[in-house]
Formats: C-alpha cells, structure tokens, sequence
C-alpha cells in the first residue's frame, strides 16, 4: 500500500522516518517525472514521436530480460577465476622481476600515484596527459598512455605487463560479480542510454550483476541455459558495413547513377565483403577469373602475420567511420604507412565512401554528412532516427561521431525490431542484448523448427531508392552455454593444444556454441553446479 504524505505541510529539515522518506522520494520522482512528459510531449513531431514510440514498445521484452537473467554455472566460475588468478599472480611476479633488474624499485601495479612516479620521475618519460575531473590537463596512466609509453623500448615490458594486468583483473572482477539468491546474474538495460538507440546495461536494479554487452569470450562460458532448455545466439551478419552500404545508395542513386552509388553495397552483398575489399583495393594481386580462388588470394601474408583480408577486415571499418591513418595504426597495431596505402586504394574502390580524392568530381557520403551537419545540424537514418549534434560543427570529431551515427543507429533498430518481434510472439525466452545480437534460450527439443523461425523473425527488410530490396542477413551460433565450441585444427593438435583427445574437437567446452547449419546433433554433456550456496564469493 502506498502511503499519503502531503508534502506542503513539511517544514525544512523536519526529520521523517526512513520508510516515509522513500515514500516522498519516490511520489517526487514519479510527479517531477509526468512534469517532464507535459512539457516534451508537444514538441515532438512525426520524426520524434515515431521514435518515442518504439522506444516504449522495448520496455516489455527490456524488462523480461532483466528480470530472468542468466544462469551461472558455479563450478565452471570458480575454476575460471582460479585460471584467471594464477595467471595474475604469473604476471605480476614477471612485472616485479622486470623492476627490481632493470629499475632496481618495485611498487603496487594497482596504484596510480606509484605508476606515475615510476613512468614519469623515475624513468624520465614524456607525461600523456588527459584533462581531469577540475579541467586542468594532467598526467595520466591510463590505458592509452600506457599503450603510448610503450613506443619507447625500455618502457615496452612494463607497460604491457600493466596491461596484462589490467586485462586479466578485469575478467576476474566479472566473475566475482555479485549473483543474485536464485544463482542467476542479472543486468538492468537502458533504452535510452546512448545517443545511437542502442541499449545500454549495467548492474541490477538490486545492486548485483553488471554490464553483460561486453563479456569478454574467455568467461561466456559460465553462463547456461536452464536445465532443458538450449541457447541461440543470433546476430547480424556486418550489419553496419551493409549499412553503410544502403546509406550510400540512398544518397547517390538519383544524382550519379548505380554503379556509383552501389559500389559498397555490391561488394557487401557479395557474399565475402573482405575478399572482395581486397579484390578491388589491391589490383595487382594474381587474382585469375575463377572465384573460387579469390579467397586464397585473399589470405596471402600482407603484413607482418596479416593477410590481405585480416588488412581488409580491420582496416575498412575504421576507414568508413572517417578514421585517419594515425589513429587507426594505434588500435590496430599496423604501421602507418600501410594503413595510408590501404585507404588510398579503398577510397579509390570505394569513392562513393569519402577519401583523398573525388572522382570526376562527384560527392562522397563522407563530404555529404559534413553539409549536412554544417546546414542543419542534425542526422537522420533511414529508420526516421533524428540526432541533433551539440558539438562544434567544424570540429573533425564531431564529424566522425556524425558519420558512425547512423550506420550505428540503424543497427541499433534493426537489432531492436528483432528483439520486439521475438518478445510479442512469446515462443522463446529473452536473455540478453548484444550491440547486434540476441541471446535466447528455448525447449531443445523444439529447436530444428525455433531456430529458423527466430532467425527469419530477425529480419527487417528495408526499401531503397530505386525499389531495390535491403536486409542484413542473420546467423545463429546454439549451444547450452553462452561460450564458442572450439574446433581444432591439425595444426592445433600438433602444437599439443589442451583439451582434446582427437582431431577437430574440443573436449575443454563441449557445451558450447557451434554455428547452426540446419541441425545440432549434439546432447548436452555436462550438466552445471548453480548451487551459488557452495560456491557464493
């Protein structure tokens, strides 16, 4: 029963017992709330209020995903974290090892202000500074000051073991993260969390969980399916490359024709977009006329251990979202100059997408999200989702944001749209959003006829310019826990991997997920302790 509390009759600093304070704090929250509402609702317009709409029509399957959560299987978690554990303890007696030669000093590798010392008044290294929290730009050892410092060659080893460090303590903190009475960990999801559409996540409305969009593969194995039910995770096939895609085709079709304008989207839908990036930035490859021998070619050392395609997959997404070859070559870890003979190759296969030069003089997506911002200020995707930008128009940062936005935000819809459809038919049960995917569970015996059906439900079919037909095609990954099945190569097994006892399989994670190709002949070997009174941490 909720209590009555009129709060016009409260004098200041009257003292309220703890259970009426909630009361008045949660009748405030709920009034200042429908306030809120009554002074928006009529400033939308039809593009605003479509997308208002949809976001209240996610709040059902959003809800029923955070309220199931996921089973953890507490064997498999405690066996992880011990894995995680020594090689922590491994890492850290190589880092001290490292100090005590070669600085002849030793300190806590979780301390900022002992990090600091070391890097910037022992060592004598230039200071990465970031802005703080007073304005003011101050030295930092951040993660990308630690990958900066690493350049200089003494430095190499102590910065990677503090990356290391970091890494593995962050994959141990996810599996001491707090499980909730009934052995499931829970997520709470934001539907208006980021400025793309997509959702966002973070712990449970009850203090336990945490983010579960960005679990790391190492540790996606502790989580289940309950007993008598199976996994599928769906996921869209280079939904934001397609995207882009379908985004340049839009723009171009009317004004230069399709071959100008479909470029990218041809090659993405032609089966194998990387080797197909590679065919056309890289000419001079001994490609011969049979398309069976296009992938091979594809595959030949490029760079250091990098294939043409690793170069292709790596490099063209960054290259789409306005990525300058300096950036990219710090993430990616590919010299500059590669990445600049890259992109000068790929803008030249693809100048509908933007570049160093304009062929003919035609427009570029790139250029057209620059007007566009200039004019209006705002971007609006192909689904009716409007941005308005609030940064500096002129500012190089402000149009990369732009130009990500709406090949992300589509994503973002499409992903959604999935989930609405999936949650209204009420034939399987929601667990989790990915950034463009979907984990759910069903009846295991009912999967050769759910699987299809939720991967055709997934589907949203858009239509271009021109009357031509768009989708971003489907796949789906079944198992009974949420890691990937691994398959072993020969080489694999020579090289004495763990965990086999035969050629092309993995005995380490039986249970896990294999791509759907029709059917999973496989049963469920290992049946999980999700007791969390044995093993609660």
């Amino acid at each position: 029963m909720v209590k009555i509390i009129d709060t016009s009759e409260l004098t200041q600093g009257q003292t309220l017992p703890p259970a009426d304070r909630e009361f008045v704090y949660n009748g405030l929250d709920c009034c200042v709330t429908l306030e809120v509402l009554d002074a928006l609702t009529p400033q939308l317009d039809n593009v605003s209020s479509a997308t208002y709409e949809f976001s209240r029509s996610l709040q059902g399957p959003v809800f029923e995903m955070a309220l199931r959560g996921i089973l953890v299987d507490q064997t498999r978690r405690m066996q992880t974290l011990a894995k995680f554990e020594q090689e922590i303890d491994r890492v850290r007696e190589q880092l001290d090892e490292i100090l005590r030669d070669g600085v002849g000093c030793e300190l806590n590798w979780r301390s900022p202000v002992q990090l600091k010392s070391l890097l910037y008044d022992v060592m004598g290294l230039p200071p990465v500074r970031k802005r703080n929290a007073q304005g003011r730009m101050a030295p930092t050892v951040n993660r990308d000051a630690l990958e900066r410092l690493s350049s200089y060659f003494y430095a190499e080893p102590i910065c990677n073991h503090l990356l290391a460090l970091r890494d593995l303590d962050k994959k141990r903190s996810f599996l001491k993260t707090g499980i909730d009475h009934d052995g499931r960990l829970r997520a709470s999801f934001n539907i208006a969390g980021t400025n793309t559409g997509r959702l966002s996540s973070s712990m449970s409305d009850f203090g336990t969980g945490t983010n579960m969009q960005n679990i790391d593969r190492d540790l996606r194995s502790v989580l289940v399916a309950d007993p008598g039910m199976k996994f599928a995770n769906l996921d869209l096939e280079q939904a934001d490359a397609r995207n882009v895609g379908a985004i340049c085709w839009n723009t171009f079709l009317n004004s230069h024709g399709a071959e100008y304008a479909g470029s990218y989207l041809d090659a993405c839908e032609s089966g194998d977009l990387h080797t197909q990036v590679c065919r056309m930035a890289w000419h001079d490859l001994a490609w011969g006329d049979d398309p069976s021998t296009f992938r091979a070619t594809a595959d030949q050392i490029a760079y250091r251990h990098m294939t043409y395609r690793d170069l292709a997959k790596r490099l063209g997404h960054g290259t789409n979202y306005y990525g300058t070859p300096r950036t990219m070559a710090k993430h990616s870890k590919v010299a500059t100059h590669i990445i600049d003979d890259f992109q000068r190759a790929y803008f030249r296969a693809f100048p509908v997408i933007g570049g160093y030069i304009k062929e003919r003089g035609k427009p570029n997506w790139h250029s057209r999200v620059r007007d566009d911002l200039q004019d209006f200020g705002t971007i609006t995707t192909l689904f009716g989702r409007r941005r308005k930008f609030w940064g500096r128009l002129n500012d190089d940062a402000t149009l990369r944001e732009a130009i990500a936005y709406a090949p992300q935000s589509m994503t973002a819809d499409e992903i959604d749209t999935g989930i609405l459809t999936l949650f209204r038919a009420n034939r399987v049960q929601l667990l989790l959003q990915g950034h463009d995917s979907i984990l759910m569970q069903y009846p295991e015996e009912l999967e050769d006829e759910i699987v299809p059906w939720a991967l055709e439900s997934l589907r949203t079919e858009l239509e271009l310019e021109g009357g031509r037909k768009f989708v971003v095609p489907t796949e789906a990954k079944v198992g009974w826990n949420y890691g990937d099945r691994q398959n072993w190569t020969k080489d694999d097994y020579e090289q004495g991997c763990c965990g086999k006892d035969e050629i092309g399989t993995c005995k380490e994670n039986p249970d896990g997920l294999v791509k759907w190709k029709g059917h999973d002949s496989r049963t469920r070997e290992q049946r999980p302790s999700t007791k969390l009174s044995v093993w609660n941490l």
